[in-house]
C-alpha cells in the first residue's frame, strides 16, 4: 500500500523556526520517502506504507520531546504499492 502523509506541528513562531518544526524537517527528509515537502505551515510526503508509518512514529515521538503542543496530521491511502 502506498501512502501521503501531511503534517504541522504546533506552536507555530512566523520568525524563527521552532525546535519541534526543525526537528519533523530532519526526520521526515531523513525517512527516505518520495514527493517531500517542507513548508513553513505544513510538511507532506509519500511512500509505502512502513516506511510512512515508521517516518510517522519518528516524528510524533521527535516532535513532541522537541516541544511541540500539537500535531496535526492527515493520512491518505494512494493505491497499491508499485
Amino acid at each position: 500500500m502506498r501512502l501521503r502523509v501531511e503534517f504541522t506541528t504546533e506552536p507555530f513562531d512566523l520568525d524563527e523556526a521552532p525546535a519541534h518544526a526543525l526537528v519533523a524537517r530532519e526526520v521526515i527528509e531523513a525517512a527516505g520517502l518520495d514527493a517531500v515537502d517542507v513548508g513553513p505551515f505544513g510538511n507532506t510526503a509519500e511512500g509505502s506504507a512502513d516506511a510512512v508509518l515508521t517516518a510517522l512514529d519518528a516524528v510524533l515521538r521527535r516532535t513532541l520531546e522537541a516541544g511541540a503542543t500539537r500535531i496535526s496530521l492527515q493520512v491518505n491511502v494512494l493505491g497499491e504499492e508499485r
